[in-house]
């Protein structure tokens, strides 16, 4: 079974823990000319992003995407007394009972409660903790990304299904012109021929073999068949792209612009009102898959 092409838009989320510290990555991408990786990550793990992103450039070929990650510690704040706040403060209380007869000396619990007395200090980080850290942040980015390609993967297999309904849609459309447009040429050379001999009753004025060769040059105009066959060829092409799956998109948009334009010409030449409604539902279903391509990678 042929791969199925990815899409541009998916999502993915990984989180785990590492030496007291809690993190999460969620990768968000959605539609982009190219491949624009964009970082957002917490202080202390910037270095992260060179290396980050050539895994990203790896992996994925075009779309926005935008990495976040999130961390926290998971041990709870610890609390010390601040020594500079915590003299000022018995010193003032000290003071201040020395000046109240019968005061009693400040109590321990009563200082402590002071604002600025008290602060959280965070545990102290060293080397091999930050760099075990940074070890399991990459490998969860790593995990991210596979889920990522994972989830565009399947994106692209719903997007291929309504491709090829699409390209159904267009295959039977074409035919219908096709029989709509088999008389055209003749019918066209009669109709000219006829409105020529009418005027020329009343105003002779060219020989009738110079008549005959600007009717069938007329006539050639308004014949269709080049346009159905080069959409037919690109129909084959269509569905060639969607068998090969990896990186279609630029390939897949610049095709069907060369539908969009043979359908354009079928409808300048149409002279049957049938033949009309055709080519204007064949360019609107030529529009649908355009729009479903640009979510091709």
């Amino acid at each position: 079974m042929p791969p199925a092409p990815s899409s541009m838009t998916g999502f993915a989320r990984s989180e785990g823990s590492a030496e007291g510290m809690a993190w999460a990555w969620e990768l968000r991408s959605v539609n982009g000319r190219g491949l624009d990786l964009r970082f957002r990550l917490p202080g202390g793990f910037d270095g992260l992003e060179p290396a980050l992103k050539d895994l990203a450039a790896k992996a994925l070929k075009r779309g926005n995407v935008t990495a976040n990650l999130t961390a926290k510690r998971e041990e709870a704040p610890r609390l010390v007394a601040d020594p500079a706040a915590l003299a000022q403060v018995l010193a003032l209380a000290l003071d201040l009972a020395d000046k109240i007869p019968g005061a009693e000396p400040p109590r321990a619990e009563a200082l402590l409660a002071l604002p600025g007395v008290l602060r959280t200090a965070a545990a102290e980080q060293t080397e091999e903790t930050l760099k075990a850290q940074e070890i399991a942040v990459r490998a969860g980015f790593v995990q991210a990304l596979a889920g990522l390609v994972i989830a565009r993967r399947a994106e692209g297999a719903r997007l291929a299904a309504i491709l090829t309904a699409q390209l159904d849609e267009i295959t039977a459309l074409c035919a219908r012109a096709a029989t709509e447009a088999a008389d055209q040429p003749a019918m066209q050379r009669a109709r000219m021929l006829e409105t020529i001999r009418a005027l020329l009753a009343e105003i002779p004025a060219l020989p009738p073999e110079r008549i005959a060769q600007e009717v069938a040059i007329l006539a050639g105009k308004s014949d269709v068949r080049e346009e159905l066959d080069r959409l037919d060829a690109h129909l084959h092409a269509a569905r060639a792209l969607l068998g090969e799956g990896d990186n279609i998109g630029r390939r897949f948009d610049f095709l069907v612009q060369e539908f969009n334009r043979e359908a354009n010409t079928l409808c300048s030449k149409s002279a049957s009102v049938a033949l009309t409604a055709t080519g204007l539902k064949l360019k609107a279903t030529i529009e649908q898959l355009r729009e479903q391509v640009q979510n091709v990678e």
